[in-house]
């Protein structure tokens, strides 16, 4: 690896870190990377597994006033994100590298008309019944679908959730982000289990990234927290449309 290349990662490393703890879909600028200075799709995936859940689980950290009120609800969905992603992780060893990728901008495409209308939808569902509790059975299998889906690879599992949760939640969008925060960083923390022991994993890659990711789930922690629901929705969506456009390039 050259200084250049270590220097990309690195870079591509904090920008991911940044959206991932903001919105999601960091992926989409790490993995190309990855691509890029010669590592093979199946390990470039898992090394970016492995180098990105530090930056998430420090996002996850700097919303931690968001999370207070939550502990119920963060457990019982962390058990749907923890078998999902053993599950995708399995399932990217197993199939090819290239599998899911055909449904994905169908998946962001959902996840953004939820963000922008599940607040509205939501309503509409509570009207003629009581306050919904923590977590429905809906959730949690949405939950682990997107786990598994994360699992595997992971791009825009972030804004997934956001999605759903705007519909499922009973809560405003920064709690529900700090909640998104807290759920991609454990998929990603126990994929980068599983690849540790079952898969090559360039570590000097995965390195460079878990230092960038860090200081971006710092730095995306400090941003977001203070946008407005609006502005943060904004975001969301002008991402999302970026992914679905990258994607189909």
């Amino acid at each position: 690896m050259t200084v250049l290349q270590a220097l990309l990662i690195l870079v591509a490393g904090v920008a991911a870190g940044t959206i991932n703890t903001v919105v999601g879909s960091g992926t989409l600028i790490t993995f190309p990377v990855l691509l890029a200075v010669g590592l093979p799709p199946v390990t470039a995936n898992v090394t970016n597994s492995v180098g990105l859940f530090s930056g998430s689980l420090v996002g996850a950290y700097g919303y931690r006033q968001e999370l207070a009120g939550q502990r119920r609800r963060v457990l019982m969905l962390a058990t749907a994100s923890t078998i999902g992603a053993v599950i995708g992780a399995v399932l990217l060893l197993e199939l090819p590298a290239a599998a899911f990728k055909a449904i994905v901008p169908v998946l962001i495409i959902i996840a953004l008309l939820l963000v922008l209308f599940g607040k509205r939808l939501a309503a509409l569902l509570a009207r003629d019944r009581p306050r919904r509790a923590d977590v429905t059975v809906a959730a949690w299998i949405l939950t682990l679908l997107t786990g598994v889906y994360g699992g595997y690879f992971g791009a825009a599992q972030g804004m997934l959730l956001m999605g759903f949760f705007g519909v499922m939640v009973p809560e405003p969008i920064q709690r529900q982000n700090a909640l998104k925060n807290v759920l991609t960083g454990l998929v990603n923390l126990v994929a980068a289990v599983v690849f540790v022991f079952t898969a090559h994993v360039d570590w000097a890659a995965a390195g460079l990234l878990a230092a960038g990711s860090i200081s971006g789930g710092l730095l995306g922690a400090a941003i977001g927290r203070r946008l407005s629901p609006a502005a943060l929705r904004g975001i969301i969506v002008v991402v999302g449309i970026a992914a679905i456009v990258k994607l189909l390039a």
